[in-house]
């Protein structure tokens, strides 16, 4: 029996399964009486087709390397929706195969959530080569620098040559381009060896507009949830527990056969359901389950705000999903030290009190009204810990999001740059990177994406209507998505690292979290802090464990600023600038520890 930790991966309902009689084939149809076969080189042959939907052919000559294909009864080839790996892309066979790995850290159990420092990254543009392999070069540098986590935006098969990964359409496939899934194991592996966990970026609501065949065989859209991106996935109707099954066996897959430590769960607030239990709710609570003694850490992307997927327990534990990408601390920090103030940024312009919410209490908007959304946004978030919010100055998001996809952090004036990295990295939150920030990298990450020429046709038009209402917008100016150069312009150029002194700068905060911050944070089940503001200037106090608390001081103005000093006998453990007489010095941060 195949097996990976507690989860028997012959348990598992979809994708090829190997038994002793052979490969057992298997598609859940049940829009079809009758589903072919076709094993790569033969004659398609007929499947059993059973009253539940599902049909099945065992194939004794089959092994590892077989590829194959499902033919519907009008002659349509389509891959299996659960295939292992895609060697064609997706409109490609899908290939049968053995995931028994040989483990070098069979005895990883995972970190606690407080030590985690993560870094996003993307696999195709981590390193020229953009693969998996190659990926595993580089750890030793991002052990070095601090890091404990990666998170991996998502690597399902996706059509075309490059991608973001949100247009996946089977997702227990790594994509092709990155590897075979033994060398997406093999970065996991090595990962643990340096102590590092791993997460995955995975997208439950929507599929791909190229490659999905789900909807031809069975009942995967519904049209009384509508998303950004058509109908709905069908969570609560009819035919929906299939469905269901699907995704959750799905995040069990990849935590078992591939023990990854935990998901980036994308945009959670576009999946509708409406069953008793929600299928978020479900998936938490099974993963956990299926992963069974090992740390396991659930992160949700969650436009609403909704506060309630973030419940701890009485002893501080997460019951569904431990953190939230936080969003507003972005956005307060992005505006300190770029003075955008367009769009969005608009909301949380002119008042440091914002900042001081976000870092002191998670969320700016907690149920009040955002002029952007034109309603009113959020919930209360003020009794959770500081590690439920994940920190960050840059993410693919916030720069692919944008026009030329630059990186303006970059290029900011150096000391608003040093102020706000120094206050993210050292507040109790939980950090993240986005790639090759540690070295001030300034390759854009634009939106790329690699369809047939009518997709690409729709997505420039679409990429130039979403972002032609942004300030010195020009048509001229925007890369094109779809095309080679604008993909290849978003690899890191890892030449540039060495000749980087802001790394050391990365490397110094981090060490000074590790031993000083990182130690307080367990067992911290509440908020528990106060902030206040006078004009750029900010104060925020943290009541932490072993009774101590935890002070920061900053002004984040180009003029002096008043704000009350430090107690004398507080411990003074990072400072950027100092004081002009008593008051704050421009761009200073202060850090500092007492006892109660």
């Amino acid at each position: 029996m195949l097996f990976t930790e507690g989860f028997p991966l012959t348990n598992m309902t979809f994708g090829p399964a190997f038994t002793e009689d052979g490969i057992l084939f298997r598609l859940w149809a049940p829009l079809h009486e009758s589903v072919s076969l076709k094993i790569e080189g033969t004659d398609p042959r007929p499947m059993q087709a059973a009253e539940d939907g599902w049909h099945r052919c065992t194939v004794p000559n089959a092994h590892a390397g077989t590829r194959y294909r499902f033919v519907l009864p009008d002659g349509l080839e389509i891959p299996d929706p659960a295939s292992r790996f895609q060697p064609q892309d997706v409109h490609g066979p899908s290939e049968v195969v053995d995931l028994s790995y040989r483990w070098k850290t069979s005895d990883w159990t995972g970190r606690p959530w407080e030590e985690m420092v993560v870094y996003e990254m993307h696999i195709g543009c981590f390193t020229p080569e953009g693969t998996f392999e190659a990926a595993i070069e580089r750890l030793d540098h991002l052990r070095e620098l601090g890091v404990t986590a990666l998170q991996i935006m998502p690597v399902s098969e996706f059509p075309g040559r490059y991608s973001w990964g949100y247009d996946g359409v089977l997702p227990y496939a790594p994509d092709s381009s990155y590897g075979r899934p033994e060398d997406f194991m093999a970065l996991v592996d090595a990962a643990h060896q340096r102590g590092i966990s791993v997460f995955l970026d995975v997208v439950y609501n929507h599929f791909g507009p190229d490659g999905n065949y789900i909807p031809s065989y069975a009942p995967l859209f519904t049209d009384r949830h509508k998303t950004p991106w058509g109908h709905g996935i069908n969570y609560d109707g009819d035919g929906s527990q299939m469905i269901r099954e699907f995704v959750i066996e799905n995040a069990i897959y990849w935590v078992t056969a591939f023990r990854l430590d935990g998901f980036r769960l994308d945009a959670v607030h576009a999946i509708k359901d409406n069953s008793d239990e929600h299928l978020l709710h479900e998936l938490a609570r099974r993963v956990r389950a299926a992963a069974v003694d090992r740390h396991i850490h659930l992160i949700v992307e969650n436009e609403e705000n909704d506060s309630d997927l973030l419940k701890r327990d009485e002893k501080g534990a997460a019951t569904l999903f431990t953190a939230q990408w936080n969003d507003d601390v972005h956005h307060v920090l992005h505006i300190t030290a770029t003075g955008e103030t367009f769009g969005y940024y608009a909301d949380y312009a002119g008042d440091a009190g914002k900042l001081g919410r976000a870092l002191a209490e998670g969320f700016v908007f907690q149920g009040e009204h955002m002029p952007y959304r034109g309603g009113n946004r959020g919930r209360p978030s003020a009794h959770l810990p500081p590690t439920a919010f994940i920190s960050f100055i840059q993410n693919h998001d916030q720069i692919g999001n944008r026009a030329l996809g630059d990186r303006v952090m970059a290029s900011s004036p150096a000391e608003a740059v040093q102020a706000v990295i120094s206050i993210y990295l050292l507040a109790p939150e939980i950090p993240m990177l986005f790639m090759g920030e540690e070295w001030g990298a300034a390759e854009p990450f634009p939106f790329f994406c690699d369809f047939d020429e009518g997709l690409n046709e729709k997505v420039r038009k679409g990429r130039r209507e979403e972002l032609s209402r942004l300030p010195g917008f020009d048509a001229d100016d925007l890369l094109d998505p779809t095309a080679p150069s604008t993909f290849a312009a978003a690899k890191l150029d890892w030449s540039k690292r060495a000749s980087s002194e802001i790394v050391d700068f990365y490397k110094m905060l981090l060490d000074l979290r590790h031993r000083k911050i990182v130690p307080l944070l367990k067992g911290v089940t509440s908020g528990n802090a106060v902030y206040r503001s006078t004009g750029n200037a900010i104060a925020v106090d943290w009541s932490l464990a072993e009774g101590r608390h935890l002070h920061l001081r900053a002004n984040l103005g180009d003029e002096a600023a008043a704000l009350d000093s430090q107690q004398q006998d507080d411990e003074t453990i990072f400072h950027l600038g100092g004081r002009d007489g008593g008051d704050l010095a421009p761009w200073a941060v202060i850090w500092s520890l007492s006892q109660a």
